[in-house]
């Protein structure tokens, strides 16, 4: 029996799945990281993505082992998926040249705003172009030196195979592509060529990006080399072919089923997005909408916050703490449920209370910085029922915002497929989230697995492909029994949602203060 690998380098966790028999998940491993705020950026170290990478895979065959006896065989297929975008510059040594950029930076704004002028096309501050003209425009001497421009997945999938390769999902969200040909705009790529040409740089920006691959392409095979780094043991062979590099978007439109068009998922983790495959282009440019594409290579409307359940996490740790501090061993999964499903039995309003979770900057409302900030006034309803619900639908704000301007181009919200930390706990992240929103909301049984089981049915298309498009294969072979729970709004959760909101927007004042002066 074929089985076959993803890998997904996420926010928190980096996380390594095998799938065998029905495209169920054999076994998994993982290992534990978190961003760093060095030289006035949120970063990794490369060093830790092998040692994350080695550690999940080691984890994953430890498990499958203790479950069937021996280590797995026949790797059919292996495909990487990372945090989306960002900035990882190489010169032609292959030797790094600036610290890995994340997603959560939201010091591009300069670049973002030039490019979106001259392209008429929306670029977030997040995407590739924005920190590479950013970098133009600071003078850093590094720019000069750039042969090769790729992501987080793109340099692991290098490492790997040798390809220069992006999924076309992922390489929207570096550089705008052309829906019609697969392939970088080339009206814009001239557009930024002359845009700084003064700087007499060495390069085109054309030559320096990751080829952009569609669903199913052959993204190349594991090198000897590649194999010696993700797996010193000698497990994996070299000549097990690879899918196209995903981020995390993309795999999770694949995990949850919703790359045909009118198909919309939520993401509720580190950061928050909606996705939204369209039927047709928006009526203009909006610059709360990002424009990608699926890993199949039809067009989205993305709203994307950076900020979700990170202060939301750091507040149930303080819980668990005074937990241990009372005698008290907490499971963490029931320290969440637990706490999570206290919100339900809080004032529709969340009882006067103020949460704003921005642990780092938020485009979606003019943050560069973030200051995570609760209030609440001396007559405000203080319990941990309204504790617990402000901070979740503080998580769910700025994304209401950006939903409200999707609504007015009159896309069908049908439904949302959700997946992500927020719906781990059983019911509450759900329930609440469809009443924010006034969208019903679905969970697969699957939804926990996240981007990896994404990435590793994209190897699986990838090498089993007959013909089929990406939608036939995941609705036929993969969710045709997956089993759906669906929430519907509450009414009394809408309506105190929409109370909430009018405090939280108010309320941001006070987190621009605490910006300025904390």
């Amino acid at each position: 029996m074929k089985h076959f690998l993803g890998i997904e380098l996420g926010s928190t966790r980096i996380k390594a799945m095998l799938i065998g028999e029905n495209y169920i998940p054999a076994a998994s491993g993982s290992f534990d990281w978190e961003n760093r705020y060095e030289n006035g950026h949120w970063t990794y170290n490369l060093d830790d993505v092998w040692t994350g990478l080695q550690t999940s895979f080691k984890r994953l065959v430890d498990e499958y082992a203790a479950n069937y006896g021996k280590p797995p065989e026949d790797i059919g297929g292996i495909g990487i998926s990372a945090m989306m975008h960002g900035y990882l510059p190489f010169d032609k040594d292959g030797r790094q040249l600036a610290g890995f950029r994340t997603w959560r930076n939201t010091n591009t704004g300069g670049a973002a705003a030039v490019l979106t002028k001259i392209f008429g096309f929306n670029i977030p501050l997040r995407w590739s172009a924005a920190h590479l003209y950013q970098a133009v425009l600071n003078g850093e001497e590094h720019v000069k030196d750039i042969h090769f421009l790729t992501t987080l997945a793109g340099y692991v999938h290098y490492s790997l195979t040798g390809e220069k390769a992006a999924g076309i999902g992922e390489a929207s969200g570096m550089f705008p592509v052309d829906s019609a040909t697969g392939t970088y705009n080339m009206r814009m790529l001239n557009e930024f060529d002359a845009l700084i040409a003064d700087k007499d740089l060495p390069w085109k920006v054309a030559d320096i990006l990751p080829k952009s691959l569609g669903a199913g392409e052959n993204a190349g095979t594991l090198t000897a080399e590649g194999a010696k780094l993700l797996d010193p043991s000698g497990l994996l062979k070299p000549g097990i072919p690879f899918c196209p590099p995903e981020g995390d978007a993309g795999t999770g439109m694949v995990a949850t089923n919703s790359v045909t068009v009118n198909t919309g998922n939520v993401s509720a983790g580190t950061s928050i997005f909606a996705m939204f495959v369209l039927e047709k282009e928006l009526s203009r440019l909006y610059e709360e909408i990002d424009m990608v594409m699926t890993p199949a290579g039809k067009p989205v409307a993305m709203v994307h916050g950076i900020n979700c359940t990170g202060d939301l996490d750091a507040w149930v740790k303080v819980f668990g703490e005074a937990a241990s501090l009372l005698g008290v061993d907490t499971d963490k999964s029931a320290l969440y449920d637990t706490l999570y499903a206290a919100a339900l039995d809080g004032d529709a309003d969340c009882g006067g209370l103020f949460a704003c979770n921005y642990t780092a900057g938020e485009h979606l409302t003019g943050f560069d910085e973030g200051r995570p900030v609760f209030a609440r006034t001396p007559d405000s309803r203080f319990t941990l029922a309204n504790f617990m619900r402000a901070h979740l639908f503080a998580a769910m704000a700025t994304l209401k915002i950006g939903m409200d301007i999707i609504a007015g181009e009159k896309i069908k919200l049908e439904l949302l497929q959700g997946h992500g930390g927020l719906f781990k706990a059983k019911n509450a992240g759900q329930k609440l989230m469809a009443g924010a929103l006034n969208v019903p909301v679905a969970v697969m049984e699957a939804a926990g697995e996240g981007g990896a089981w994404g990435i590793a049915l994209l190897a699986a298309y990838t090498a089993e492909k007959s013909g089929e498009t990406l939608e036939a294969f995941l609705q036929n072979k993969v969710f045709s029994k997956q089993e759906i729970t669906r929430v519907d709004p509450d009414e009394d959760i809408t309506r105190g949602f929409a109370v909430f909101m009018e405090r939280y927007k108010a309320g941001l004042n006070i987190v621009r203060a605490a910006v300025e002066h904390i």
